[in-house]
């Protein structure tokens, strides 16, 4: 799950894979801001067909958290 996380975020966010480890900050590591957040929120609920809602992305910190959250909606 964490790679297909990647692969979404390298693609969105225009970074390189090497600059997406499990546990880097997303905001305060690659700089990603709260447009960014919101278009990454909206590429992963589509990426996984999964509904994730505004609130989930003061839950998205790390590329861990990421997948901890969205393994919760799958889970549900």
């Amino acid at each position: 799950m964490k790679d297909k996380i990647k692969v979404a975020l390298v693609k969105l966010l225009r970074v390189k894979p090497e600059e997406l480890k499990d546990d880097v900050s997303l905001q305060d590591s690659i700089g990603v801001d709260s447009t960014e957040m919101v278009e990454t929120v909206i590429t992963l609920s589509k990426e996984f067909n999964v509904k994730l809602s505004p609130k989930d992305i003061t839950k998205f910190s790390t590329i861990s958290d990421i997948a901890k959250v969205i393994q919760s909606k799958l889970g549900q």
